[in-house]
């Protein structure tokens, strides 16, 4: 079976979650006998065709971006070239152009699309895109969740349960790499025993604002891996505040990324609206056993931290309650440990690369064989 994934950015050149969750299919899909291929845009397309780590990727000239939506001109063609070669098209959804190339094409081949998230900025455009956004979610043969609470709490998702599953994204632990003692020796003389960590992009939805207000007049040294728009914005805060427990780390490499995550005490994850809608890097934390501070906000977070569980959930935009859960956790190490632990099974229970792989593989073929029966009636019809 070939599946074709579709979306506007890829992990050859853009880090993100919709990226990695891309990335990890194509990576388990083998084991289930699917080949899968990326469709995307580029700013240099360069060779127009790569592969990938083990699949093929195919890149086409970025025109214009209009409100973090990129569309190409060159896209629509290759998209229909491909899409007649494939068993399936995989959408990402939000990306109002590919719902746009899908009626442009008269793409008829069976398709499944991974609701990533509702959209949250733009709300005079998402205005003028909603006619086009239901007609394209109403058109298309399945919708994946990647969480039950986000299932639940998605007022666009609510019109489209009878076609909507849940799919959590998963994570392959042994496509990270294992740190060298060296490294790990390095981090350790730099930042000491015990340690908070955040890793993610520092984007407004983040909330690490919220963070550094609970680091206030507390002495747990806080690591923050990552760059984004307003990191700048947060180290002057960071100044203004005489904040010495934080440090700022910015990008490092995957093997130094590890190295944080196995050393670090516990993960701590302030996003406080619902552009987080699943929280990638938090599920890195759990994948190494780390117990979790985050907040609810009726997204797959929720689904990976569950409350008391695997660590604790306090309310959004709360630094007091973030804080106390900060020093509930420190001043208790078998509870961390115990989360942490718990955090681990969890992740080994539900979200594996492979338990993701082979669910995907299920509704592939489900979508597949839905599609020749109704194929099969209209022809009998006719």
């Amino acid at each position: 079976m070939r599946v074709l994934h579709f979306y506007k950015t890829y992990q050859s050149e853009s880090y993100g979650g919709i990226e990695q969750t891309i990335y990890q299919l194509c990576k388990c899909s083998p084991a289930s006998g699917i080949e899968s291929e990326v469709l995307t845009l580029s700013d240099n397309p360069d060779p127009a065709e790569l592969m990938y780590d083990g699949h093929k990727v195919h890149r086409v000239k970025l025109d214009l971006q209009i409100a973090s939506t990129g569309f190409s001109l060159s896209a629509l063609k290759r998209f229909s070239q491909l899409a007649e070669e494939v068993d399936i098209v995989h959408y990402h959804f939000p990306w109002p152009f590919m719902d746009l190339a899908h009626f442009v094409t008269r793409m008829n081949k069976p398709s499944v699309v991974t609701y990533h998230s509702d959209i949250m900025r733009h709300k005079t455009l998402l205005q003028l895109y909603r006619p086009l956004m239901h007609r394209f979610l109403s058109s298309v043969d399945a919708i994946v969740a990647t969480s039950p609470n986000y299932l639940q709490t998605s007022s666009v998702l609510a019109g489209y349960k009878d076609k909507t599953q849940v799919i959590p994204i998963g994570l392959d632990k042994s496509n990270y790499p294992t740190p060298s003692a060296a490294v790990t020796e390095k981090w350790q003389k730099e930042i000491g025993g015990r340690f908070f960590l955040f890793v993610g992009a520092i984007r407004y939805y983040k909330g690490l604002h919220i963070l550094l207000d609970a680091a206030r007049g507390t002495d747990y040294p806080i690591v923050i891996v990552g760059a984004g728009p307003i990191e700048q914005e947060l180290k002057q805060r960071v100044e203004e505040q005489g904040l010495r427990n934080v440090i700022f780390l910015g990008i490092v490499n995957d093997e130094d990324k590890v190295a944080l995550l196995q050393l670090c005490y516990a993960i701590v994850f302030p996003s406080h609206l619902r552009s987080e809608a699943f929280g990638i890097s938090l599920l890195e934390g759990a994948m190494y056993g780390k117990p979790m501070i985050s907040s609810e906000i009726g997204t797959g977070t929720s689904y990976i931290n569950n409350h008391r569980e695997t660590g604790l959930v306090v309310p959004p935009s709360d630094p007091d309650a973030f804080r106390l859960a900060m020093q509930q956790l420190w001043d208790d190490p078998e509870l961390a440990r115990t989360m942490g632990a718990r955090a681990q099974a969890r992740y080994q229970k539900l979200f594996t690369a492979r338990v993701m792989g082979e669910s995907y593989a299920g509704l592939y073929r489900d979508v597949l064989q839905m599609h020749g029966q109704a194929e099969t009636q209209i022809s009998v019809e006719a």
